[in-house]
């Protein structure tokens, strides 16, 4: 297949915004570029204009496009020494000022993360006092994860993941097994949220004590990095916790003075001024 150029991926992204009102030109050009080289080969395109035509002539097929652009690899308790440093450290520290923990998912995927914070706030007991609202731009990802089903062949990654985080019980106790799939108890996820929301275009539209964005803003440019940092920044209480994704970084943006640093191996910053 011939290398997709530029001016393609330019045709392409102002189309999706005059049709789908959905901005990719700020996502970073090569991860984009592979995504979209992906898509030409998984539904044998040709070319970007014969996605283009689909688009226009199917437009339900964005959503498939969608699911297929936004990235969905995840896995539960993924680096363990993260999850002990929020369980062990972060969370107490909000808990010293606190009644109740308010957690925003930014970009959750199809669940796992969130799970895996319900499952680390039961074993606390502060499940109950704990209210988790998860978002991500994508719809059918968002009806996976409310589901709660996670593929069986998955668990032993996860369960291997649980036993480094040091959990205080099996992580099978949560899950039942039905027809290959592993699903979670429901009651764990009762608190949660799950919303369809815009990282780039959507607005603020509440306060949070702990906000996680990891690994979603790797796909997108400075420009556009430094914009939704401005919005998580605005979306956490004076004194709240950010945690981003290991490749990440937020000391070079316009906010980078409004927070500290509290672990730099798991990059998780504490905010210090509105």
């Amino acid at each position: 297949m011939q290398d997709i150029e530029i001016a393609e991926l330019r045709k392409l992204t102002e189309f999706i915004q005059e049709n789908f009102n959905y901005d990719f030109s700020n996502y970073a050009m090569s991860s984009f570029k592979r995504r979209i080289q992906r898509i030409l080969e998984l539904y044998k395109f040709p070319n970007v204009d014969s996605l283009v035509k689909r688009l226009r002539e199917e437009p339900r097929f964005f959503h498939e496009f969608i699911s297929e652009v936004t990235v969905n690899v995840t896995e539960m308790f993924r680096d363990p020494s993260f999850w002990r440093e929020v369980r062990d450290h972060i969370i107490p520290n909000i808990l010293l000022n606190n009644d109740t923990l308010s957690i925003w998912h930014a970009g959750c995927s199809s669940g796992e993360e969130v799970y895996s914070m319900a499952i680390l706030l039961k074993e606390m007991g502060i499940l109950e006092k704990s209210k988790i609202i998860a978002t991500d731009i994508d719809k059918s990802i968002l009806l996976k994860a409310t589901s709660g089903v996670t593929p069986t062949k998955n668990m032993e990654l996860n369960e291997k993941n649980y036993i480094r985080f040091q959990g205080t019980g099996n992580l099978n106790d949560y899950f039942k097994e039905e027809n290959g799939k592993s699903i979670l108890d429901k009651s764990l996820i009762a608190n949660v949220s799950f919303r369809e929301h815009d990282l780039v275009k959507g607005a603020v539209f509440n306060k949070f004590d702990l906000i996680l964005c990891r690994n979603v803003m790797i796909y997108f440019n400075q420009q556009l990095q430094n914009k939704v940092l401005i919005k998580l920044h605005e979306s956490l209480f004076k004194y709240g916790y950010l945690i981003i994704g290991s490749k990440e970084s937020l000391i070079w943006c316009d906010i980078a003075n409004k927070f500290i640093v509290v672990n730099n191996e798991e990059k998780i910053y504490k905010k210090i001024k509105d």
